[in-house]
């Protein structure tokens, strides 16, 4: 992706999602991914296709079980009264 590229799509996802806190971060070195941080944290990488003529940006977030909130405790299935 090119400077012109990550300042684009970076004033598209704060816009979108009503945050300046995104920031697309290009990689140090060629050949790395650019990645997407929320308050300094990495969330996910962002790569460019073009195909046909047209270009498309696609974004791919990781969510980790480890930083999920616990899950809610099922419910016990309801039981049946006999007549």
């Amino acid at each position: 992706m090119t400077p012109s590229d990550i300042e684009r799509v970076q004033t598209y996802l704060r816009r979108l999602f009503g945050t300046d806190q995104i920031k697309v971060v290009p990689p140090m070195r060629k050949g790395l991914s650019v990645e997407l941080s929320v308050k300094d944290e990495i969330v996910g990488t962002l790569h460019k296709d073009t195909d046909d003529g047209e270009t498309s940006f696609s974004l791919t977030m990781t969510i980790l079980e480890e930083d999920l909130p616990p899950a809610p405790k099922a419910a016990a299935p309801a039981t049946r009264s006999r007549r």
